[in-house]
């Protein structure tokens, strides 16, 4: 569960995303997207950052920062609604398990997450 903000500035827009998985975690991800055209279906592409803290109850404060590339597309409707959808390409940089004994290399290879959202625009 997350909230979305998201900054118009012409086919650009700057996302803030703050989220949780579980109410025991926080994430906050910021990202710059590039809309393509001007029809009421347009795709987008994008590139930021995803950093996530989970404070288990038994264990240290875990960390991970993450790599985040959305492609997808956004259909504008009547009176300022939309509708969308996307993949994020997630790639983890840096992480900080919760287990200090835990010492395993990051896996770097890219996971896809999919996404769908709806957004209301006052006009």
């Amino acid at each position: 569960m997350g909230l979305l903000l998201e900054y118009f500035d012409g086919n650009r827009s700057l996302d803030m995303t703050v989220g949780t998985w579980s109410f025991r975690d926080l994430s906050l991800s910021l990202v710059v997207k590039r809309y393509l055209g001007a029809n009421a279906a347009r795709p987008f592409v994008g590139a930021g950052l995803w950093v996530v803290a989970a404070n288990p109850s038994d264990g240290r404060l875990g960390l991970a920062a993450v790599l985040r590339a959305p492609v997808g597309v956004d259909w504008n409707g009547a009176g300022g609604h939309s509708l969308g959808g996307s993949i994020n390409l997630n790639r983890a940089l840096w992480v900080r398990r919760t287990d200090p004994e835990d010492d395993l290399p990051l896996n770097r290879r890219w996971v896809p997450l999919p996404g769908i959202y709806y957004r209301f625009e006052p006009r």
